[in-house]
């Protein structure tokens, strides 16, 4: 949904963080779209009895951003406040929070008006000594690394599953173009409200449901880190491919906020033409910087830099960034970043073409080749 710009929108949004033992990187970009409608919220330590506890979620809003930016600042305390949370009921207090959030929201006067009419997907995860609960409503998505390999994933509500399918045609609606009603692609959602108007169903079992569905895992000193991400990342690359390069990256850098960005950098350059939203969430057991890996990275953008030279001397006055890449594409360059591949080292090819060809510097903005 929405429209699109000429040119992306590169600056990114970042931040981080540390607690408990966890080290955290935001990153997020505009990107193709004409809005960022994304949200996201970062704390490690809750305060009083849940100082320990630490919460990271992402919003990825649609037909606008209010309900992506309401939730980010009012989901946490939604769930926490819960006679089940307080009860250390912690999958039932995370389920009675979003479900209330959805429910108070309607009162907001721009989206109780109809003014409004926004949505937005919601993963996030709640974090203590020993667990790593984790909930999904709509197709952002959390994944748990273990040895550079993703160990668990949520499942993105998409209206095509079987029982999202059911629960749309039980409430007289129907999927086309893979759709609920031929226009949202998420099955469960936040806001929304056109699609939750059947007073004779429960709150769950609307159109769009705002259930969220949870999961809980015992953490493990092998756990390296958690990522939580919007579709605009999922949709270029897989679960194993994200992974396995921030896993690369963590072995060259502890900085998480560049990481985060190398990976937004990587899906715009993979294609992704949506708003990009990710957080990296480092356990001890991350991997660590390492000599071999940081001396193979230097290698492998020296190769990259002569590469570069060579193909533009050749060009001579016909030179073109968009040829360049494709003649680096049709190479085998060893040592490229697993999971990211040449994409992931665009940038770099990038500003080395406006070292040798400044006054050709444009032509290698992504959108313009």
């Amino acid at each position: 949904m929405g429209a699109f710009l000429e040119k992306p929108m590169t600056a990114k949004h970042n931040e981080h963080g540390e607690g408990n033992g966890l080290r955290y990187g935001v990153g997020s970009m505009q990107g193709w779209r004409c809005e960022m409608e994304d949200a996201h919220y970062a704390k490690t330590g809750l305060g009083e009895a849940l100082e320990d506890w630490n919460y990271f979620a992402v919003f990825d809003g649609h037909a606008g951003h209010k309900v992506a930016d309401h939730c980010a600042k009012n989901l946490l305390q939604s769930i926490i406040r819960t006679q089940e949370f307080s009860n250390n009921d912690i999958t039932r207090g995370i389920h009675a929070g979003f479900l209330k959030l959805d429910q108070t929201m309607r009162d907001i006067p721009e989206l109780a008006s109809g003014a409004d009419k926004s949505g937005t997907t919601a993963v996030c995860v709640f974090i203590s000594t020993r667990h790593v609960y984790i909930a999904n409503c709509g197709d952002s998505r959390a994944v748990l690394c273990r040895n550079g390999q993703p160990l668990f994933s949520t499942q993105d509500h998409k209206p095509i599953l079987p029982g999202e399918k059911q629960r749309i045609q039980n409430a007289g609606g129907s999927v086309m173009i893979q759709r609920v009603n031929g226009s949202l692609a998420v099955s469960r959602a936040l806001g929304d409200y056109d699609f939750k108007n059947s007073k004779d169903l429960g709150q769950c079992e609307q159109l769009v449901s705002p259930e969220p569905e949870i999961f809980c895992q015992d953490r493990d000193p092998a756990d390296e880190f958690l990522v939580l991400a919007c579709d605009g990342v999922w949709d270029v690359m897989s679960n194993a491919n994200l992974c396995q390069f921030v896993h690369s990256r963590m072995l060259i850098s502890d900085n998480l906020e560049d990481i985060a960005n190398q990976v937004i950098d990587t899906c715009l350059h993979k294609g992704s033409r949506d708003n990009m939203s990710i957080i990296i969430i480092a356990f001890p057991g991350a991997p660590e910087p390492n000599e071999e890996a940081a001396k193979r990275e230097e290698k492998l953008e020296a190769t990259l830099r002569k590469r570069v030279d060579e193909i533009v001397t050749e060009m001579g006055t016909a030179v073109e960034y968009g040829l360049l890449l494709k003649r680096l594409s049709e190479e085998h360059i060893p040592d490229l970043p697993p999971g990211g591949g040449l994409d992931a080292k665009c940038s770099f090819v990038s500003k080395v073409f406006k070292e040798l060809c400044p006054k050709l510097a444009d032509s290698c903005e992504v959108g313009s080749y």
